[in-house]
């Protein structure tokens, strides 16, 4: 337990709590837009749930983050499914069909924060893991401190939602910026980036207007397949 007077741990343990809270303001976008269609009581265990397992993934991930951007294809399959979780949490088909509010919904609300995060994540632990530098305590005790940050933000968000609904579009909108962004950090794609830098901001602004303009079309036609079954 020496290192608990040591001041670099505290130094950077102050630095990994501080970063997570930084970067983890679309996380919370997209806990908040996971789970505000669940009951109350629902939604706080959603949440929790949420946000704990996806802290573990993070500590996971941050251990083989350098390897896994080494891959080509791993950030364009990753930005295709946030893409696609923005448009589903847009048009509410993330619940599923059938039986109402449930178990099975709080449960695709979780599976749905966790493989968001996963990607989301991928860029971001590499800040976390160079601050750890290889201390496990450090990142551990780091990112358990920033839990309740998230978790905090995301109910936090929950409320705006309901009294704001155009906070939904634009939370839809910030995951297709993300998945956007992210296809374009493939290392397969870094000669065409390197070459025209505006691609990243254009691949960027496609994903939000492909997510909130599919995501329209279908709310738009969702009344219309009602009256005519």
């Amino acid at each position: 337990m020496e290192f608990l007077s040591s001041a670099d741990f505290w130094i950077g343990l102050v630095k990994i709590v501080w970063i997570n809270i930084i970067l983890s303001g679309d996380n919370a976008v997209v806990i908040a837009l996971a789970a505000r269609s669940l009951p109350p009581e629902q939604q706080k265990k959603a949440v929790m749930f949420g946000s704990g397992a996806a802290v573990v993934l993070r500590i996971i991930l941050t251990v083989v983050a350098a390897k896994l951007l080494e891959l080509s294809f791993l950030q364009i399959v990753g930005g295709c499914l946030l893409l696609w979780i923005g448009y589903q949490l847009l048009t509410g088909d993330e619940d599923g069909e059938g039986e109402s509010k449930g178990t099975g919904s709080m449960m695709a609300a979780v599976r749905t924060i966790l493989i968001a995060d996963l990607v989301m994540s991928l860029d971001n632990v590499i800040a976390v893991a160079a601050t750890a530098q290889g201390n496990m305590v450090l990142l551990i005790l780091g990112l358990a401190i920033s839990i309740p940050l998230v978790i905090f933000g995301s109910t936090l968000m929950i409320k705006l939602m309901d009294r704001f609904p155009v906070i939904v579009t634009l939370g839809a909108a910030l995951i297709g910026w993300v998945g956007g962004e992210t296809i374009m950090n493939d290392k397969l794609l870094h000669g065409f980036v390197e070459n025209a830098p505006w691609l990243h901001y254009a691949a960027a602004a496609a994903g939000a207007l492909l997510v909130v303009g599919l995501g329209k079309l279908m709310q738009a036609r969702k009344p219309q397949e009602a009256s005519a079954a």
